[in-house]
């Protein structure tokens, strides 16, 4: 079993919510979406504070004992096309936009293949 998040909000209070009601019901896969740039990642960019409840909330998780991918989407587009990279924590980033038919096919990989 696993748990998929897309939250806005207080994030580092669901964030800590989430791992606890995760730990409470054994719950370990959890798949989070948060933003780029939290790890300065983006060349070229350094953002302000916008990004700090996002950076927050995902160290949170990171401090978990849980299985988790956060996932760091750059701007949504509408595009009908599947084209997305990975990068790991640590690797530059290597795009900025994209559609949201891509985040959802590497959403629902994640969600079926460990």
């Amino acid at each position: 079993m696993q748990l998929y998040t897309a939250l806005a909000g207080s994030l580092e209070l669901m964030a800590k919510n989430v791992v606890d009601a995760m730990n409470a019901t054994g719950v370990k896969r959890l798949i989070w979406i948060s933003s780029m740039g939290i790890y300065d990642e983006v060349p070229g960019q350094r953002y302000s504070s916008i990004l700090d409840p996002y950076r927050n909330s995902a160290e949170i998780i990171e401090a978990s004992d849980l299985d988790y991918t956060i996932l760091r989407p750059g701007w949504f587009t509408n595009k009908d096309e599947i084209d997305y990279e990975i990068t790991q924590k640590g690797e530059p980033f290597k795009g900025h936009d994209i559609s949201r038919k891509s985040l959802a096919d590497l959403i629902v990989k994640l969600a079926v293949t460990p």
